[in-house]
């Protein structure tokens, strides 16, 4: 009976990684390179295969011009040359086990799975009773929720720290719905003097490059005063300065915050009523990623990256024969990521996690904004 089921996964495997072309629009705007890597057979030389010497080279240049790469030297060159090969291979599993989605060639992919987890990943897991916070959010009714929603329609919108990205941006969503006002929110405040502690795992404490997370992100503001804009606190890439914190600066303030149950009824009413909500995901299949809506088989929920939830829909997913809800998700590594720095992925199974680590914040008027 085993061995039958692992049969059949595989063939719908199989299968499903056979409808990826036509999944994928053959518009003037595709990337020939991505198809051919996750699409076409011969690029690697059969399911599991190896790129020709030719191939590869072609490819790993045309990589480093896309995405303006330099290396110290050969030796460097050709290190990266061997994990880009690497990662063409993983981006293939990726698209076998994520076919509604296109993996391919990305600005990381002469990264080890290691070191972007390192440079670019860094949410802590947070402690087990993350959804029985006292910070909990009520219950909020969810007969009248609309069919879909989307923040950017409504006008909200490598340190840096993924849990700092996923904090401010709540925040900015909230303070827009507060004030009126869209204002870009300084990560490098949070980043330099944010070092709060989890009152559950008091070891636990947001280091900057280092990991954070976003419920005691919001805490610290609550005790600071807020935050200050982008501009009068610009962002560094570094943790390694000390804080500049000017409370007379202050451009956001938090009035409340809440931990989102895992209902995903719940999070798109906390989404509608109090903005973009700050989530934990699992990023694995993000180094890969390249557009459309991302729904893997398979996907572990060990959470370690914080994105920003703006919106939710339904797409027709020609590979599974029917319509498919999917989560909004803006990240923080810039327009030339992803959909112009979002990411689609399935909604209704907890998917990588998307639904565990969900917090909505509200925000107050201060001085300064009026």
């Amino acid at each position: 009976m085993d061995q039958f089921f692992v049969s059949l996964l595989l063939f719908a495997t199989i299968a499903a990684a056979a409808s990826v072309a036509a999944i994928v629009p053959k518009d003037k705007n595709d990337d020939s390179l991505i198809r051919q890597v996750v699409q076409d057979e011969s690029a690697l030389g059969g399911e599991g295969g190896e790129l020709s010497a030719l191939d590869a080279e072609a490819h790993f240049s045309g990589f480093i011009r896309r995405y303006k790469k330099a290396y110290a030297d050969a030796e460097q060159r050709a290190l990266r040359f061997a994990i880009f090969k690497a990662n063409l291979l993983r981006a293939r599993r990726h698209q076998l086990l994520d076919p509604t989605a296109v993996h391919g060639v990305t600005q990381f992919s002469d990264l080890t799975p290691g070191e972007f987890r390192r440079s670019y990943l860094g949410l802590r897991s947070g402690s087990s009773d993350f959804a029985s916070s006292s910070h909990e959010a009520p219950i909020l009714p969810t007969n009248d929720l609309p069919e879909k929603f989307d923040w950017r329609d409504h006008g909200a919108g490598s340190c840096g720290s993924c849990w700092t990205f996923s904090a401010a941006g709540a925040l900015e969503g909230a303070n827009f719905l507060a004030t009126g006002k869209l204002e870009s929110l300084s990560e490098q405040q949070l980043v330099d003097c944010d070092h709060e502690c989890d009152s559950s795992e008091p070891g636990a404490c947001d280091q900057g490059c280092n990991g954070g997370l976003m419920t005691t992100a919001f805490e610290y503001l609550l005790k600071s005063g807020g935050l200050e804009r982008e501009e009068d606190y610009p962002y560094t890439g570094t943790d390694r300065g000390t804080c500049q914190f000017d409370k007379s600066k202050i451009a956001a303030s938090v009035s409340n915050f809440s931990t989102v149950s895992i209902d995903e009824d719940q999070i798109a009413a906390n989404l509608v009523k109090h903005g973009p909500l700050a989530v934990g995901i699992n990023a694995v299949f993000m180094q890969t990623y390249v557009h459309g809506v991302s729904c893997p088989y398979i996907c572990g929920k060990h959470l370690n990256h914080g994105v920003l939830l703006v919106g939710y829909g339904t797409g027709y997913a020609p590979s599974r024969l029917k319509e498919k809800p999917y989560w909004i998700i803006k990240n923080s590594w810039g327009e030339n990521w992803g959909e112009k720095g979002y990411y689609n992925i399935c909604r209704g199974r907890n998917l990588c996690g998307v639904d565990s680590m969900v917090s909505a914040v509200t925000a107050i008027r201060t001085q300064q904004q009026d």
